[in-house]
């Protein structure tokens, strides 16, 4: 049985984990560079900057779903989806599901006025998932993005 909880300080190294998992499945496995300290006090520190609920089956972390506030002038508060992550060992079992449901259930309850995310435009497996919740692909917009170095 799968349990859908928020996540807890004591779950950051399973998520980082899932993080590399991740980040070895879009083709980058040495993208990720947060540290652990960086990663925990970005969650659980005096201003944390990101919530997650994680998934688990057995007491072990199979999957999570790592969100944040994001503000737009036009529409006010709404979630951002960081990342979804389920293990390779649990897709295709609804964790995804349950996850992604535990998250729009969330920025419901907190009255954001939706919830926008990323998916790579090669990752055809969760593209025809999200289809499912009958999502909006934006053909308009485009990324952008600024990298400070060490």
């Amino acid at each position: 049985m799968i349990t859908i909880r928020k996540a807890k300080e004591a779950d950051c190294p399973a998520m980082m984990e899932l993080i590399q998992e991740l980040a070895t499945y879009q083709r980058e496995p040495e993208g990720v560079s947060v540290t652990m300290e960086e990663f925990v006090a970005s969650g659980f520190g005096t201003y944390p900057v990101w919530g997650a609920f994680v998934a688990e089956r057995n007491n072990k972390i199979v999957g999570m779903a790592l969100h944040y506030i994001r503000y737009s002038t036009w529409k006010g508060r709404s979630l951002y989806l960081e990342d979804l992550i389920v293990t390779k060992s649990e897709r295709g079992n609804g964790v995804g599901k349950l996850l992604l449901d535990a998250t729009i259930a969330y920025a419901k309850e907190m009255n954001y006025s939706g919830m926008t995310w990323q998916v790579s435009t090669w990752n055809d497996p969760a593209i025809n998932f999200y289809k499912k919740y009958e999502t909006e692909f934006d053909k308009e917009w485009m990324n952008v993005s600024l990298t400070f170095a060490d």
